[in-house]
């Protein structure tokens, strides 16, 4: 049905980085210990590495504002889209929400169903011929809630995909915060408004190298 995908500072496509929380080898989705103590995880920065909330911090205030998910909040979001129901008839948590502690059977849940990565890893003999060229994937390097750190993951994968090679774009805007759109030129405050503009020439590109013989492609360009 499309041609292409291209994507601006994704939410988590691999689990292994939820934004700073690795949902597989973590045991505590708010602190990694260290040598001699637990380190609290980042959840919020700007582009000089500055941190302004911790995971603890965000998700005690969506705790704050309602329990069961249903806060509004980003992380009880991803839970509502992303978990199985639980005995309580809400989402079941990928974590306690006081403690921080991992629930490991709902985060191997999340990956057989959500993560991206390892969907199209699995599937890749099905979706190769269907995905091969489309997937396009640009974030900043210093993206505010750490989601290039998903996207490092997913492009390590997508490099090694074979017959066919996975033939897509990753990209990484120079401390560039949240919502870089693949534009070197500009500010990202303005390239963020033009998402059009930085697309729009690639998608007519895949368009012509792949149209169907005979295939209108000059009629409805301006």
């Amino acid at each position: 049905m499309y041609n292409g995908a291209f994507v601006a500072c994704p939410d988590p496509i691999d689990f292994h980085a939820y934004k700073t929380i690795n949902l597989y080898d973590d045991k505590n989705a708010y602190a990694r210990p260290g040598k001699f103590y637990s380190i609290e995880l980042p959840a919020i920065r700007d582009y000089m590495g500055i941190v302004y909330a911790t995971q603890r911090d965000g998700n005690h205030a969506e705790l704050a504002q309602g329990d069961h998910s249903r806060s509004g909040g980003q992380y009880d979001i991803w839970q509502a889209v992303f978990s199985p129901v639980g005995s309580d008839g809400y989402p079941k948590p990928i974590f306690d929400k006081e403690n921080g502690d991992i629930d490991k059977s709902v985060a191997a849940y999340w990956r057989e169903h959500y993560d991206l990565t390892h969907i199209i890893q699995r599937d890749w003999p099905k979706l190769g011929t269907k995905l091969a060229g489309k997937i396009h994937i640009y974030v900043g390097s210093a993206d505010t809630y750490y989601l290039n750190n998903a996207v490092y993951y997913a492009q390590d994968v997508l490099e090694k995909l074979k017959n066919p090679a996975y033939g897509g774009e990753v990209k990484y805007g120079e401390r560039a915060e949240h919502c870089w759109n693949g534009d070197p030129a500009l500010p990202n405050a303005y390239s963020r408004l033009h998402y059009n503009f930085m697309y729009l020439p690639k998608i007519l590109a895949r368009i012509q190298a792949t149209a169907p013989k005979g295939a209108d492609l000059t009629s409805w360009r301006y």
